[in-house]
């Protein structure tokens, strides 16, 4: 038999939850991506050398909006190619703290390209089907030291060429 004094209540808060409340959360996206006719696009989270923090990602989508599908290949610590870009979409999801926090990790990507990763490992693929959003939650689970990075690489199924954008959210702790 159970007393009501013997229960304690307990709360339990998502890890995103938790880092969005230290202003350690983040959110962004690329500019659209243009695939097909032997061209590519690259997606990254990079965690620059020196940042001082582990970068932990904990989701990312893939909005499709083409007629064809597309293929995603998530590779960790590739080497990219030197035209990227760095994306001015990005936001800490905690804006009521001040002054905001800012990332130290960075959205990277070129919009469409012939190279293809020759370092790291593809440790997955996905296909996002045509007019649809694929949304991949990682949990925290891939982490990336300074120097490190989580790529994806789009590739077009089909013919012609295709637009997308990508989007990740991810938390940043500072290193031990």
């Amino acid at each position: 038999m159970f007393l009501n004094n013997d229960f304690k209540q307990v709360v339990d808060n998502p890890v995103s939850l938790y880092n969005s409340i230290k202003g350690l959360y983040f959110v962004g996206q690329t500019k659209t991506l243009t695939v097909g006719n032997r061209s590519v696009a690259w997606a990254s989270l990079v965690n620059p050398h020196g940042s001082e923090v582990d970068l932990f990602v904990n989701v990312f989508t893939v909005s499709n909006f083409s007629n064809e599908d597309l293929l995603v290949q998530i590779w960790l610590n590739t080497d990219l190619p030197n035209q990227r870009i760095i994306s001015k979409k990005v936001s800490p999801t905690n804006t009521a703290i001040r002054p905001l926090p800012r990332n130290e990790v960075n959205i990277e990507f070129i919009p469409s390209t012939p190279i293809l990763p020759t370092s790291g490992v593809n440790v997955y693929e996905r296909i996002v089907n045509p007019k649809t959003t694929l949304i991949a939650e990682e949990d925290g689970k891939f982490i990336e030291p300074p120097r490190g990075n989580y790529t994806l690489v789009i590739k077009s199924l089909g013919q012609g060429l295709s637009k997308s954008v990508v989007a990740f959210g991810w938390w940043e702790n500072p290193r031990c």
